[in-house]
């Protein structure tokens, strides 16, 4: 399978596995609201098994975002783990790693794209998304933590 890349300003945008900074990832996503103390062998496991991953990258300063897709790549996917680094936000990162997702080849065919959100319904608005008319039809489970 290819790499797919992209390029926004400075920063260079890829699917490729072996670029992404785990030990950063890890740091960012286990002080989110979303995946707070997250285990290390649970995010490795979430990312080796995602259907896609993306990362961006600057030359000087490494990994600033993180994204990534679980999806079966015909008909829906589920976006998670949208991440910019502090230091990175407010530069349209967080637009530009969502649309290479939505834009990847390899998704072209999905009718239904969800996630969830806490705080950046601006910046999933602003790419198509919307909030579920029928939230009524959803359900989810949960595992109870000891």
């Amino acid at each position: 399978m290819s790499v797919h890349v992209a390029q926004f300003d400075s920063f260079k945008i890829t699917d490729d596995r072996q670029r992404i900074d785990f030990l950063r990832v890890h740091g960012w996503l286990a002080s989110s609201y979303w995946a707070k103390d997250i285990p290390t062998w649970q995010l490795r496991s979430s990312i080796e098994n995602s259907s896609l991953v993306a990362g961006v990258y600057h030359p000087e300063f490494g990994q600033c975002a993180f994204a990534r897709v679980v999806t079966d790549f015909a008909r829906f996917a589920y976006l998670m783990d949208v991440f910019v680094a502090p230091d990175n936000r407010s530069q349209g990162l967080g637009k530009q790693i969502v649309r290479f997702l939505l834009d990847h080849p390899r998704m072209s065919d999905i009718d239904s794209w969800a996630l969830a959100t806490q705080d950046a319904h601006g910046l999933y608005e602003a790419l198509g998304f919307a909030r579920e008319p029928n939230p009524e039809r959803w359900m989810v489970k949960r595992r109870q933590h000891l």
